[in-house]
């Protein structure tokens, strides 16, 4: 009998999980601290996310919560979600219907950026193009992101074109059409990050990119031809919780195709799986030595 079976939206439960792996395996998580999103419905306004307390690399498809932004008992529940997920979320889902995924880290480099007097990211190079006139950075950081705050962060958000924001002193919001797209911004602006960081530490003058002029300003990733689709899954793979489940399978730069692979045996009571040289145990990941988390 499928366990899973009254279930809605397994596709995309699915696709959010794998990202949230995905992001531990990357480590751009904070354990449990972060929250990802992903709308079902039109109106963007019933979204699913990670359940309180959870570590990043343990998240399966069956155990996101589906929420609905628009009620007011949702904090009630017994399986209610962090009030500061719940407050920054669930704004961006009432306020933006074009924001059906949003992604809210504190990886290392993005809050290096989000800790400088300008966290504004300059066009130096083809990552950093990606992101020009499309971030927005939030200078008026105000604590921790309960309703009120939520609220203010969305209008931030309101114009379609902007699918980052630098949260000031905090990290980075990244938000797009699926998850695909969205974990695409995330990957790439952290590594747009990187590269200013580690620029500025030479203490040498950037070369910026010019305005106008050659090179060629980058077009928006939306509009490359297999740019979101080259993060989604290609085959019925992974069995981490379910017969059904497929595999979340970025082609980042240096990664074989056997790295980017899994192969997993066993029942979802004894799940053990390979991935890039590492161990999945359950839903932990293990790189030599017990994962603690």
């Amino acid at each position: 009998m499928n366990q899973h079976a009254n279930l809605t939206h397994w596709d995309l439960r699915q696709d959010l999980a794998v990202a949230f792996r995905w992001t531990a395996r990357l480590n751009l998580h904070e354990a449990v601290a972060n929250h990802f999103s992903l709308a079902v419905n039109p109106e963007g306004t019933r979204f699913l996310i990670n359940p309180n307390g959870r570590h990043f690399s343990r998240i399966t498809a069956s155990s996101l919560v589906e929420i609905d932004a628009n009620d007011p008992t949702t904090m009630q529940r017994p399986d209610a979600p962090d009030p500061t997920a719940w407050g920054l979320h669930g704004a961006i889902h009432r306020a933006c219907p074009h924001a059906a995924c949003v992604m809210h880290v504190h990886s290392i480099h993005a809050t290096v950026l989000a800790s400088l007097a300008d966290s504004r990211l300059p066009a130096i190079d083809q990552n950093s193009a990606m992101f020009h006139n499309r971030v927005v950075v939030d200078d008026h950081y105000g604590g921790m992101a309960f309703e009120e705050e939520g609220a203010r962060c969305a209008t931030l958000l309101a114009d379609p074109k902007i699918t980052t924001m630098v949260m000031g002193n905090h990290g980075v919001l990244v938000v797009g059409a699926t998850v695909a797209e969205t974990f695409n911004r995330l990957y790439y602006f952290e590594r747009a990050a990187e590269t200013y960081i580690r620029a500025l530490q030479t203490g040498q003058k950037l070369r910026l990119l010019p305005e106008n002029g050659k090179p060629t300003p980058v077009s928006p990733p939306s509009t490359w031809p297999s740019c979101a689709r080259s993060w989604t899954p290609k085959t019925p793979a992974t069995r981490a919780e379910h017969p059904g489940q497929r595999v979340f399978r970025p082609r980042l730069a240096g990664h074989t195709a056997r790295q980017q692979g899994a192969r997993q045996t066993g029942d979802a009571g004894d799940r053990k799986a390979s991935v890039g040289g590492q161990t999945l145990r359950g839903n932990a990941v293990i790189t030599g030595a017990p994962h603690n988390g």
